[in-house]
């Protein structure tokens, strides 16, 4: 049984992925020990075919869970667009709303001097 001893940066870079070792050492609960420069050591076996499995195992679903990410992303995307053209549409909407209110006053306004003159004097002009 071979065992190496390293320390989390050292396996960390073995992954290419520093984060990568305290979350593979918790979850397989390698030995662990404190050095005495107070580096924490970990105990690996180098020939663990299981540990080799996990780690594929771990790469298989980071490399599910991108691909993942990737369609939600172009979700996402497609939702911001759709948000963007219904706001465009109400921006709109508002403002014809309000010139047909400023039409309606404007008219509301030549109806009422209109009736507040004499209906004979309505007549002749």
């Amino acid at each position: 049984m071979a065992t190496e001893t390293l320390s989390y940066s050292q396996l960390g870079d073995r992954f290419n992925w520093p984060e990568a070792a305290r979350i593979l050492v918790r979850r397989l609960r390698l030995p662990r020990q404190k050095a005495n420069d107070g580096k924490v050591l970990l105990s690996v076996d180098r020939s663990d075919p299981s540990l080799k499995a996990r780690i594929e195992e771990l790469e298989a679903l980071l490399t599910k869970a991108e691909t993942s990410a990737a369609g939600h992303r172009a979700d996402f995307e497609r939702e911001r667009e759709r948000c963007d053209r219904l706001t465009l549409e109400l921006m709109r909407g508002a403002i014809e709303t309000m010139n047909a209110k400023e039409a309606a006053a404007r008219l509301e306004g030549e109806l009422t001097a209109l009736r507040s003159r004499p209906w004979w004097r309505r007549l002749v002009a």
